[in-house]
């Protein structure tokens, strides 16, 4: 049976439940990270709309990418992971770029955002991860996502970072791809999470929306609980979309449509990365975005020893055209954006008996956009000594949370490390940012 309001006016016949279900199945189910307490006016690190703020993309690689396949160790080490990984390692020879120590080369499948490296725009960091080895996807994930080893509390180091804020907008965090938010996002802080920027519409209001709309405003005014705030912030949320979600529901060969996938190569990120390029051009004050880039679980069929084919290969191509087509699209707005890359852990050293790698510690990170000192892999490293592994496993050389963190000073004036990362007291990768 469905509620329905007091008053037999058009304008009431949405009920709250219909509303609700319509919200959720258009993607305004990005409200409910609002549903924390029963206050839905939390404190955001958020932008204005407008103002042309930075915006940080955080680009999740789940699956747990190789590292060691991304940016490889050259000389000894590479002798000795050449031995390590007879049939899948990338020669030395087929390598792409060069580095201050000449420590490391890019896989060959980087070469179309080469361009970007060797204009300091893109960088990465190696024998990165957690403070101790998990090699459980989920657990090590959350673990990273959580950035608070030991608490019980489910907040998320992004919701955290937005919580620092007490002017508060719901749309600084924005999770595309999915409507379920990462753990990273969780937390009292709002943040909103949808498919595609065209699902930011409550679906079934039928003629009369604005009308509509008006009325559920009314109908929920008075109501004080989380639910309540929740509907009147979903309320907000759609209003402030509306043209930018009406353009994205164009045909996407209309020229009115701001989310341009014909821009992209086909595949995983094409839909994700026009979205979040027409999110940042549209300057509505969204600062933190999250995506997702999966499929690096490579037990088997990673490649051989021909880097120009593969799983390894394809996932990076891919990548890196997308990429690149990315700050293409971005134009002028390229300049505020900074894209860092993370996956819950590495793989191990050695190869498995079926041309992949199983489950490891340290891994690279990568960043990319404005801010970044690239043209470098910045950070320590210990080596791929026996001795020097650790468990058969790239030996940490640096806490993730100090790759973070320098971006988020820089970038975003963020002061207070001990809210955001707390317990974490290990000094920032050096020059990372510029």
């Amino acid at each position: 049976m469905t509620d329905k309001t007091p008053c037999g006016c058009p304008e009431f016949s949405t009920s709250r439940r219909s509303f609700l279900a319509a919200a959720a199945a258009g993607g305004v189910g990005m409200a409910g990270a609002s549903l924390f307490g029963e206050a839905f006016r939390q404190v955001t690190y958020g932008g204005t709309p407008g103002e042309g703020g930075n915006v940080l993309v955080v680009m999740s690689l789940r699956g747990g990418s190789d590292g060691l396949s991304m940016v490889v160790p050259r000389g000894a080490d590479h002798a000795l992971l050449s031995g390590y990984r007879e049939g899948i390692v990338v020669p030395e020879a087929s390598l792409l770029g060069s580095t201050t120590d000449n420590r490391f080369g890019l896989h060959p499948a980087f070469a179309p955002l080469m361009p970007m490296w060797n204009a300091g725009t893109f960088g990465a960091v190696h024998a990165v991860g957690l403070p101790q080895p998990n090699r459980s996807h989920f657990d090590a994930m959350e673990v990273i996502e959580d950035a608070d080893p030991g608490s019980s509390a489910r907040v998320g180091w992004i919701n955290r970072m937005v919580g620092l804020d007490k002017d508060a907008t719901t749309q600084t965090s924005f999770n595309l791809g999915s409507s379920l938010l990462p753990t990273s996002q969780v937390g009292p802080a709002p943040a909103l999470g949808a498919y595609r920027l065209s699902d930011l519409e409550v679906a079934d209001l039928g003629n009369n929306a604005k009308r509509r709309k008006a009325a559920l405003r009314k109908m929920w005014y008075s109501d004080k609980s989380g639910l309540g705030n929740s509907v009147r912030s979903t309320l907000d949320v759609v209003d402030m979309f509306g043209d930018l979600a009406a353009g994205a529901a164009l045909d996407e060969n209309d020229p009115a449509n701001p989310v341009h996938t014909a821009a992209y190569p086909p595949g995983q990120l094409q839909s994700v990365l026009a979205n979040t390029a027409a999110l940042i051009k549209a300057d509505l004050g969204t600062e933190v975005i999250t995506v997702d880039y999966g499929n690096w679980d490579m037990h088997n069929g990673l490649g051989g020893n021909d880097p120009s084919t593969g799983w390894m290969h394809d996932q990076l191509d891919h990548f890196a055209r997308s990429m690149v087509a990315f700050f293409d699209d971005l134009g002028t707005a390229a300049s505020r954006v900074t894209v860092i890359t993370i996956s819950e852990f590495g793989r191990r050293v050695k190869e498995n008996g079926d041309h992949g790698v199983d489950h490891g510690y340290g891994n690279a990170m990568l960043l990319l956009g404005a801010g970044v000192n690239g043209g470098d892999v910045h950070g320590g490293w210990k080596g791929l000594a026996q001795a020097d592994l650790n468990d058969d496993d790239v030996p940490l050389a640096q806490d993730y949370r100090s790759v973070l963190w320098p971006v988020l000073k820089s970038r975003f004036g963020v002061s207070n490390k001990a809210r955001v990362f707390p317990g974490f007291a290990e000094a920032d990768v050096p020059n990372l940012m510029v």
